[in-house]
């Protein structure tokens, strides 16, 4: 059950580190993000293509650059991590148990 969880915040992790890179370094290509980041080609490809798809980059000949939804979600991108870990925090049972003791 938190298998399937921690494979999504792994993929979740290695898109916000494309997308990071595509910030900084823009316009940036597939085979220069797989060296500095030390993914595999395919997982680059694969998080430029939801990054895409989110409309958060866009392809250039020179290579990936930012769009300007970039910045909007970005600007809120702590804030969601916020609430996120708030609510995994409330749901440890650990927290629970010793209320009852």
């Amino acid at each position: 059950m938190i298998d399937r969880l921690e494979k999504e915040v792994d993929m979740l992790e290695r898109h916000l580190q494309v997308l990071k890179m595509v910030i900084e370094n823009e316009p940036i290509g597939i085979v220069k993000m797989s060296n500095e980041t030390g993914y595999p080609h395919h997982k680059v490809r694969y998080s430029l293509r939801v990054l895409e798809e989110e409309n958060l980059i866009e392809p250039s000949s020179q290579g990936a650059i930012k769009t300007e939804r970039t910045v909007e979600f970005v600007d809120e991108l702590d804030g969601k991590i916020d609430d996120i870990v708030d609510k995994l925090e409330g749901m440890k049972i650990e927290d629970v148990a010793e209320a009852d003791s």
